[in-house]
């Protein structure tokens, strides 16, 4: 295990969800403002780590940034997280006339100077950035339902275009190592719609590849999915170079826990929409039957499932950060 995860497994009482969206309402200003300039995006994480104990920095898990690189539509909220509105191609056989584009492009550029700015100015605790996964590009850059027929019906031209996000993945990873970055958290959500075959075959390889590609001792790689079908894909997705899986709230942890091996940090799994619509006894409890439940696996750190929404209530996190922290000290 390498040094900066054991320091992290040292220190359960700093949790580490995902959580960068909801510091827009503590700032005072829109999502929109938040993800148009570096140093929003910055203050948007230094806000976050002087609010909340917690065992990492995140930069915002912003699925539209790459889609939107390669020339993908999105469409942007005021109080929501940025979405795809139109890919790049209308027939997977288009993939093959793709240009990759240079990080930098879009907002790219963008989020890989906040992670430069929190380096400089958040010393105590890890910096990381999220990115997308490939199958999870891939889908964006096409269409998601469309891709997922394509797998059976042109399975060649599909693996071209996933060829082409992992390359502009790669890059983008390693652009957010040399501003600095601790590690990075993949989130290939859409892999979890797959069946276990077609998640072996189209999303699994082009991870390993993108992993082994960037993965150095100082530099942690977290894995995330929340579908459905991951709990049916846990003993392929345990074969990743990945230093923490992170999972959302469909996925057993316990099945998880026992397939993954246990010098990797499992983190997971509080449902996120409970800190948009529960009450804070409901976060509490929740956080506290994770802690019954899986406290006897030493490589268990409690989490929140996925990203907790922007509007999220922050009486209900600080009921989370409150409990985990009461369980831990």
């Amino acid at each position: 295990m390498k040094e900066k995860a054991k320091a992290l497994l040292k220190n359960k009482q700093k949790t580490v969800p995902i959580l960068s969206f909801p510091s827009a309402s503590l700032m005072g200003i829109s999502v929109k403002e938040l993800i148009s300039s570096s140093e929003n995006l910055y203050m948007g994480m230094k806000t976050i780590k002087e609010k909340c104990p917690i065992g990492a920095g995140l930069n915002m898990m912003d699925l539209s940034v790459e889609a939107e690189a390669f020339g993908a539509k999105v469409r942007f909220y005021e109080k929501e997280i940025p979405a795809v509105e139109k890919g790049i191609i209308e027939s997977v056989s288009e993939a093959e006339q793709i240009t990759v584009p240079k990080v930098g492009a879009g907002r790219t550029a963008l989020y890989i100077e906040s992670v430069r700015k929190a380096k400089e100015n958040i010393k105590d605790i890890p910096v990381f950035a999220g990115v997308i996964g490939p199958y999870s590009l891939a889908g964006r850059l096409f269409d998601m339902t469309e891709l997922m027929m394509e797998c059976y019906d042109s399975p060649d031209e599909v693996k071209i275009l996933l060829s082409k996000a992992s390359l502009f993945l790669k890059e983008y990873i390693n652009a957010f190592k040399e501003a600095g970055a601790d590690g990075i958290i993949m989130a290939e959500p859409a892999a979890g719609l797959l069946s276990p075959a077609l998640n072996r075959e189209f999303s699994l390889p082009f991870v390993k590849e993108i992993f082994d590609d960037v993965n150095q001792d100082d530099f942690l790689i977290c894995y995330h999915n929340c579908g459905n079908a991951a709990n049916d894909m846990l003993t392929d997705i345990s074969t990743l170079n990945a230093d923490i899986f992170h999972f959302g709230n469909a996925i057993d942890l316990k099945k998880a826990l026992d397939t993954i091996p246990s010098d990797k940090i499992v983190m997971g799994n509080i449902d996120p929409v409970m800190f948009l619509r529960g009450k804070p006894e409901d976060i509490e409890n929740e956080v506290e039957r994770l802690h019954r439940l899986y406290s006897g696996y030493d490589n268990f750190m409690i989490s929140t499932g996925c990203d907790v929404p922007p509007e999220a209530s922050w009486e209900n996190i600080e009921a989370y950060f409150n409990k985990v922290t009461e369980i831990y000290v």
